[in-house]
């Protein structure tokens, strides 16, 4: 009888913990700056994976997070880590930095060193990983959006992204190569070599074309993510 009740008892448990798991949402935080930001907005890039996400039936999958603040460089997300991610504690971080850390360069002389982002953007997913949240990397899209090589920070915007491309590699961690994906679609589709308004409102900011591809992108890679 004993034993009867001790089985019953393990599998009304077993029970539980099964129906737990199973409806236990995986928390997805974006972890950037104002283009992260925008994304929760109606039309950004956030809303427009939780419409994916309702559209595939899955709300009761996924919870999304925007942790983007405006002007953010990869030094800022390392001193906010503890309090705008890990206290949530997400299960997935995506990683979308390294605009302003090129662009505050030339316009305010507050930018990035190139050996310094590496350090700070390592320094982040090491944390993330020491508490076991899976990471996924961005490269940083644009800063201005002309086909011909010949917006200012191009230089820039190709070392920072390639240096994540490596890390990323090198981590075999999930890469969403948004520098790639924009500048293939501005060939195709910015015939005009126009600075702006293909995929961003001011050569940075996403416009709707622009939050689609990245959605996009983005729920493709989380999806993927085990």
């Amino acid at each position: 009888m004993t034993s009867k009740l001790l089985l019953l008892a393990l599998f009304v448990m077993s029970t539980i913990l099964m129906s737990y798991t199973s409806t236990k949402k995986k928390k997805v935080l974006f972890f950037g700056d104002s283009i992260t930001q925008a994304a929760v907005n109606p039309g950004g890039y956030i809303k427009r994976i939780d419409s994916m996400i309702s559209a595939e039936g899955l709300n009761d999958k996924y919870e999304t997070i925007g942790a983007g603040i405006s002007g953010n460089k990869v030094y800022d997300l390392y001193l906010r880590l503890e309090e705008d991610v890990l206290a949530k504690s997400p299960d997935i971080v995506v990683i979308y930095i390294g605009v302003n850390d090129v662009w505050h360069k030339t316009s305010s002389g507050t930018g990035t060193d190139y050996d310094k982002f590496g350090k700070f953007y390592q320094a982040i997913v090491r944390k993330l990983q020491a508490a076991n949240i899976k990471v996924i990397l961005c490269t940083p899209a644009v800063i201005g959006e002309k086909t011909d090589n010949s917006n200012q920070q191009d230089g820039d915007m190709n070392q920072y992204s390639h240096w994540i491309r490596s890390f990323a590699a090198q981590e075999n961690l999930p890469l969403i190569d948004l520098r790639k994906m924009f500048i293939d679609y501005n060939l195709q589709h910015n015939t005009t070599n126009a600075e702006k308004g293909i995929l961003t409102v001011d050569r940075v900011h996403l416009n709707a074309t622009g939050n689609e591809l990245v959605a996009e992108a983005m729920w493709n890679a989380i999806k993927a993510v085990k």
